[in-house]
């Protein structure tokens, strides 16, 4: 049970360091400026920060529930898996709602893909690595 608070803390962590850094960098800023009309001017750090953790909390339950049916031998693959699951459910079908409903550049799109992907993946691992299936 330690194990899995401590992995689901540094998994909110690292969620919310990721959304920064994939949102906050130079390239990210100039492509996601289409959605400079309606994004909020500050953002509420604590709401975050427990909204980031509590994802971290879900999401290594989930992949605990999962583990079993996931594809792969060991963590690292089972984890691989995880994320590419996650990344379909969270930001691939959010980015091709987004392409069907509104005028946002491809470019947009795709980095949003993009990132997402590598977002997930690394959660994934994080929780390959260190998480055990529950018993």
């Amino acid at each position: 049970m330690t194990n899995y608070i401590v992995v689901s803390i540094a998994g909110g962590i690292l969620f919310g360091v990721l959304d920064g850094v994939l949102n906050a960098n130079p390239l990210a800023r100039r492509l996601l400026e289409v959605y400079s009309p309606i994004a909020k001017t500050s953002l509420n750090l604590v709401a975050g920060l427990v909204i980031d953790l509590a994802y971290g909390f879900i999401l290594a339950a989930l992949f605990q529930l999962v583990y079993p049916s996931l594809l792969g031998d060991a963590g690292l693959a089972k984890g691989v898996c995880f994320g590419l699951i996650v990344w379909f459910l969270r930001v691939a079908m959010n980015v091709a709602s987004e392409w069907m409903m509104f005028k946002v550049p491809s470019k947009t799109l795709l980095y949003k893909l993009l990132a997402g992907l590598g977002e997930m993946l690394i959660l994934g691992m994080l929780y390959g690595l260190a998480l055990h299936p529950a018993a």
